[in-house]
């Protein structure tokens, strides 16, 4: 990285806030108050490291033919440095995972919704039908939304074959902890036999 003059309106401000920076030194083994020259000058510091990554992150994204920086600009810049770029690859493998976690919730909650949509139509044409067939149908729909009512809870209808999947689904997962703790015990059965029979 090649040394940079800072550019004139910078010059004598800080980028960095204040307390920020006496904070991280004072985690780094200095005092709790450190003096206002030692946190300017770690500023400077700072906000030369920053200029000089990202004016080499951009070198390599217009050699590449780009005009976005991308994370590889990024790796290229840091390829001298073992701990810089196991620092940067760490911090984007988390944040990838964090996208998919926030994906596959997203994803849940759209199935849901698309589940109470589906019952609500057919609670609709449940409805319809009750009252079109004549005044004994009329009634019998009166009494299956009033019914429906008070019927609404977790394991009624109206919560929808989602519910049903969940029960069948911690049904499913029960079953299965309870086959590995059988194994686990099976295994750890057959291991106290085998200590056994060898101190015989």
């Amino acid at each position: 990285m090649e040394p940079r003059a800072r550019a004139g309106k910078n010059v004598g401000k800080m980028n960095f806030n204040h307390n920020e920076l006496a904070q991280l030194l004072y985690g780094h083994g200095d005092l709790k108050t450190p003096l206002p020259e030692t946190v300017r000058v770690l500023d400077e510091l700072i906000t030369d490291f920053i200029q000089g990554v990202g004016f080499e992150a951009t070198r390599a994204a217009h050699h590449a033919g780009r005009q976005k920086v991308k994370f590889e600009d990024f790796e290229f810049a840091m390829r001298r440095n073992p701990r810089f770029m196991g620092k940067i690859q760490e911090v984007f493998e988390k944040k990838k995972e964090i996208e998919a976690a926030r994906k596959n919730f997203n994803i849940e909650d759209q199935l849901m919704k698309d589940a109470d949509k589906e019952e609500k139509e057919k609670e609709k044409k449940g409805g319809d039908k009750g009252d079109k067939g004549g005044k004994e149908g009329g009634d019998k729909g009166v009494r299956d939304k009033a019914g429906g009512d008070k019927e609404k809870g977790p394991g009624s209808s109206v919560s929808g074959s989602m519910g049903t999947k969940r029960k069948r689904q911690q049904q499913g997962d029960m079953l299965e902890d309870e086959e590995l703790d059988e194994l686990d015990d099976d295994l750890e059965a057959e291991a106290d036999i085998g200590t056994a029979a060898k101190r015989r």
